[in-house]
């Protein structure tokens, strides 16, 4: 079986204008598509020292990928919301003068339990349980 020069330079041009076209869409739609990525299990973390934590106060600490605002209030009790407001999730903000959470993108208010008290936010924030350890702050998933 013999193959003439024609067919043979069109089967290997045909070869390569594949491999080029492939070349120039394959990244193209990899970069379309995005990769699969895992939310880190975090079941707690460690905020500081409570020495350090002053009264009538709050923190943004990260939770994995979630912000979580660490209150103490005047009583000296320990108070962990999540800090997305759960309108549009903005990040929340502790009002030390009146003692609520605010969001300032539409004027929502939390009390210090998380309960919505006014505003557009439709749910309450979600808690977490904080625990002092050996000096140490440690906030986890309630429930």
């Amino acid at each position: 079986m013999k193959i003439d020069r024609r067919k043979f330079l069109n089967s290997l041009l045909g070869i390569g204008g594949i491999g080029g076209i492939i070349s120039v869409f394959y990244p193209i739609i990899s970069y379309l598509i995005p990769p699969k990525t895992t939310e880190p299990k975090v079941s707690s973390i460690k905020a500081g020292l409570s020495a350090e934590f002053p009264t009538n106060s709050s923190k943004i600490i990260k939770f994995g990928r979630q912000p979580v605002i660490l209150i103490k209030t005047e009583d000296n009790e320990y108070k962990a919301l999540a800090a997305t407001c759960t309108h549009l999730d903005c990040i929340v903000q502790y009002k030390n003068d009146t003692k609520q959470i605010w969001c300032a993108c539409h004027n929502g208010i939390f009390d210090l339990n998380g309960r919505n008290i006014s505003g557009p936010p439709p749910r309450p924030l979600e808690e977490y349980e904080v625990k002092i350890v050996k000096d140490e702050i440690v906030i986890t998933k309630a429930g």
